[in-house]
């Protein structure tokens, strides 16, 4: 079946699961063939696509231990775990007054 439909940078994106800037900078590196029209637009062929769609595949989530999560969560809210503490300690204080 062949398609004479080229695809715009954004269905592009989208075939490919990454960014449109990102399809840009495939095309500029010539890593996906592309097609200027009138010098402004950037097409694609769909087979191009599926072609690369098998050679880029982005690198999987590394796994975070769970110690390491753990700190990062406490890096980042401990203001608004101390908060919390403090105005529930200053509620018992309150109510049992």
């Amino acid at each position: 079946m062949k398609q004479d439909k080229l695809l715009t940078i954004r269905e592009a994106a989208e075939l490919l699961g990454v960014t449109e800037q990102e399809v840009i900078d495939l095309a500029e590196e010539g890593k996906i063939p592309a097609y200027n029209i009138g010098g402004v637009y950037l097409r694609f062929k769909p087979e191009h696509i599926q072609q690369a769609r098998q050679k880029i595949k982005k690198p999987l989530k590394s796994k975070v231990s769970l110690i390491d999560r753990l700190y990062d969560f406490f890096y980042f809210n401990d203001f608004y775990i101390l908060a919390v503490l403090i105005i529930i300690l200053m509620l018992i204080i309150i109510l049992k007054s």
